[in-house]
């Protein structure tokens, strides 16, 4: 049996690294060992990862299932019952493994997990710690059904495969926890230019795209007046607000600009096409925030309001900075030309402004407001909003309520 569990340990090394994700890894780890004879009835992999709304991942194989699921644990766990009394807390915390007995005389169930993997028909359970080279603790659990339980030498075996299974996840682990922020900070597209090489100064395609610039208002009176705390609380929700209904719609948010949103819907086969979307996402913003005021409104706190610009027009979409600090983003006169249509949503008493690009490509009539000096721009530009505004509501909730989703 030794040499057939070498097996396995020299699979981690070569094809099982190469595993697409943790969730392959464990279901062909877990299979051939018990081709090679362990008594396996579930196994885990626990890793802490990062990522703004997951704390740890768990892979969990079990044998009735036949496959490996996912199981993303939130932030706040760690401070738990569930967690603060289980044995992840020592493989976590201390890196120390342990074993545990389910059924008869030996039994040990110092843990409400364990008692609940009896109750499963699991007999004997044991932890094994995964140690990474800049010294992060992850885990693996392992349960058995077999009546007499897991032998010594079961046990022993599975610790043989300790180094090259903490190889395997670690090399695993950071390539998904560097695709997981640059889609973070990047954008999910920008992010797989640059983990796909595009890091260059300089580098860069010319595109055409729809722009989204949303800016809050009476930004400066609210750092006044309210916490700090309660400041970033409100810019997450505004922006929350923004970054789902871009995200639905296909779009994505390039940055965070103080309190000022830009995104980009880059335009494929179809000029039309991006407009709705764009359009779509600004409606799906407002409605968002709409929905965010009545909550503000039920505990007495002060409406929030923003305006939104839409532009259609070519960009710079690549790396520009120093060296040794590059920034992806878009650049050009249709970023500028967007950014000052947006400042006319305040003097004009529009939600939602577009220019006469955006208007032209995009398949209904928008409302001329005529053309409207801005301000770093030598010639005047037509602006539009959405039609037949009804003042008792936004004009783009009006008009989606009216006509439907474009």
């Amino acid at each position: 049996m030794a040499g057939r569990f070498d097996g396995v340990a020299d699979w981690l090394l070569g094809q099982g690294r190469l595993a697409g994700d943790g969730t392959v890894l464990a279901t062909e780890l877990a299979t051939r060992l018990v081709e090679v004879g362990l008594p396996l009835a579930r196994m885990s992999l626990a890793l802490r990862t990062l990522y703004s709304q997951v704390l740890a991942t768990n892979y969990l194989w079990q044998r009735d299932r036949g496959c490996t699921r996912q199981i993303d644990r939130e932030h706040g766990i760690q401070f738990t019952a569930t967690y603060l009394n289980s044995p992840m807390r020592a493989l976590y915390e201390e890196g120390r493994g342990g074993r545990w007995r389910l059924t008869g005389a030996d039994a040990r169930l110092e843990f409400p997990v364990l008692a609940e993997f009896k109750e499963q028909g699991l007999t004997d359970y044991f932890t094994m710690p995964l140690r990474f080279a800049n010294g992060t603790l992850c885990g693996s659990t392992w349960a058995t059904d077999l009546p007499d339980g897991f032998s010594d030498d079961d046990i022993a075996k599975v610790h043989q495969l300790q180094n090259p299974l903490s190889l395997v996840i670690e090399v695993q682990e950071t390539r998904r926890i560097a695709a997981t922020l640059l889609d973070t900070y990047l954008g999910r597209a920008t992010g797989n230019r640059v983990l796909a090489g595009g890091i260059k100064r300089g580098d860069h395609d010319s595109i055409r795209a729809v722009l989204l610039m949303a800016d809050l208002r009476g930004f400066t009176r609210l750092s006044d007046t309210i916490s700090r705390d309660a400041l970033i609380r409100l810019l997450d929700r505004y922006f929350e607000c923004a970054a789902e209904a871009v995200h639905r719609q296909g779009g994505e948010i390039l940055k965070f600009i103080g309190d000022g949103v830009l995104a980009i819907f880059p335009v494929t086969d179809d000029a039309a096409a991006a407009c709705r979307a764009a359009l779509d996402a600004a409606i799906g913003a407002e409605a968002a925030l709409a929905a965010l005021n009545e909550t503000r409104a039920a505990r007495g706190e002060a409406p929030l309001r923003f305006g939104m610009a839409l532009h259609l027009g070519d960009v710079f979409y690549g790396n520009i900075g120093a060296p040794d600090r590059l920034d992806f983003t878009v650049i050009g006169p249709a970023v500028n030309l967007v950014a000052r249509i947006e400042a006319l949503n305040k003097p004009l008493g529009r939600t939602l402004l577009v220019s006469a690009d955006f208007a032209a490509a995009y398949p209904r009539p928008l409302l001329s407001l005529g053309t409207q000096v801005l301000r770093g721009l030598r010639e005047p530009q037509e602006v539009f909003a959405l039609p037949d505004r009804d003042t008792t509501r936004s004009p783009a909730l009006a008009w989606v309520l009216r006509t439907g989703p474009t």
